[in-house]
């Protein structure tokens, strides 16, 4: 089996088909049924994020799993396949090893280096486990990967240089509000997302901050531990009207802050500058809201382009080194598990055919010492281990080099290994 990875990326596909295709709860349970279902999947991690849709595949067939799963997206998102055929990321095998770890350490992230997709993919995983869908294969590989993730943030100083999409927001939002230590700060919803946009908007100094969630508790636990000041969904028109900066990421599949509902604000305002910052995927904010006087909306959109120029760091060059020494390192075990067996075998015959010979020579040589035996058995295995030392390396570089497929056969029948696997 390989490692497929499935999906579709900011680094391919445009914000619109994203939207499209991002998942909330009931869609990822109907792409995870689908493609739990497939003959040629057999482990299925599912990562969804602003930045990305994708599946880590453990797949027995290439072709065969990617028509599945594109059936299983186009199913659950209502995206088609010609949406898909010209934005569609797939990495397989070694590639597809790379991908994720340069995943987990945010290095194929639109913010670069941002840590929060650590806990996304630790939460991805902890789905998958729970539902009975990620095995040994994709939990030794995920695990890997956040180890990996986490090494980058401690060891290249990758932090001092990326921003995530809520710092790099805010910095554009004070450009037409001014500094964030002197605004009201209005924060729509109450998860991960939200809870990261509270937190950076509180250490950098809002004079004021609100929180809205449609469960009420949500938003009152979250204004709680930032000394923010809570309020019902039902209050939602009147805390608009009350913020200079309004970032929202609710999750929600529909608009929560329409033209109309963002112009009343406006008017409550007598037109100061507001800035919304729309984090979410699809979108909270009508777009239109933007050619109002007075009024910024900053999307993901804008922010991606914000934070392109943020991997050409030094840092960031540490951090891609560190993560193809990790890679090559995991590959190179990972190869070395796999012949383990044919390694197993060769020297399981080897100590065979010894041990054959050595009794024979013992039935023929009675009066020989038992220091005399214990020099032929000495004797006997250096030979063995230098007849096989040879073999054994070249075995695993050729595992390494991911070309052991090409001479299995001819391996089985030099030395007789009698249809072990390999």
């Amino acid at each position: 089996m390989s490692l497929l990875v499935f999906g579709l990326s900011h680094r391919r596909a445009p914000l619109s088909l994203l939207e499209r295709a991002s998942l909330d709860a009931t869609s990822r349970e109907l792409l995870i049924s689908a493609a739990a279902a497939s003959a040629d999947i057999a482990e299925l991690v599912v990562v969804s994020t602003c930045n990305r849709t994708e599946v880590y595949a453990e797949v027995t067939a290439f072709h065969g799993a990617v028509a599945d799963l594109t059936t299983a997206l186009t199913h659950a998102s209502g995206v088609t396949v010609d949406d898909l055929k010209d934005h569609l990321d797939l990495h397989y095998g070694d590639a597809a090893v790379g991908h994720v770890f340069n995943v987990a350490a945010g290095l194929d992230s639109m913010a670069v280096g941002e840590a929060q997709i650590l806990g996304q993919l630790r939460d991805a995983l902890a789905a998958a486990q729970e539902g009975g869908h990620a095995g040994p294969a994709l939990n030794h590989l995920v695990q890997q990967a956040l180890r990996v993730g986490k090494r980058v943030h401690s060891e290249t100083g990758i932090d001092a240089v990326s921003r995530s999409l809520v710092g790099a927001g805010l910095d554009r939002a004070e450009r037409s509000v001014g500094p964030v230590s002197g605004a009201r700060v209005l924060v729509v919803g109450a998860g991960a997302m939200s809870g990261l946009a509270a937190t950076t908007a509180r250490r950098r100094g809002a004079a004021a901050l609100t929180i809205v969630n449609r469960t009420y508790a949500r938003a009152e636990h979250l204004a709680e531990r930032l000394d923010g000041v809570p309020r019902p969904i039902e209050e939602l028109d009147q805390a608009l009207a009350e913020a200079d900066i309004v970032i929202s990421c609710t999750g929600s599949t529909g608009t929560v802050i329409d033209l109309a509902r963002a112009a009343d604000a406006q008017v409550s305002r007598g037109g100061n500058p507001q800035v919304y910052l729309d984090l979410a995927l699809p979108h909270d904010v009508a777009r239109e809201a933007d050619e109002m006087t007075g009024v910024t909306v900053i999307g993901l959109a804008e922010l991606g382009e914000e934070l392109a120029a943020d991997g050409t760091a030094p840092q960031v060059a540490a951090a891609q080194a560190l993560v193809a020494d990790e890679v090559g390192q995991h590959l190179a075990a990972r190869a070395a598990d796999l012949v383990a067996p044919t390694v197993r075998a060769l020297r399981g015959a080897a100590t065979d055919v010894m041990n054959r010979e050595l009794a024979r020579l013992e039935a023929r040589t009675p009066d020989l010492t038992e220091a005399e035996r214990a020099e032929v058995r000495l004797a006997m295995h250096r030979v063995v281990e230098k007849l096989l030392h040879t073999p054994t390396v070249r075995v695993k570089q050729l595992a390494v080099d991911g070309r052991i497929g090409h001479y299995e056969d001819a391996i089985r029948q030099l030395f007789d290994l009698h249809g072990e696997a390999l």
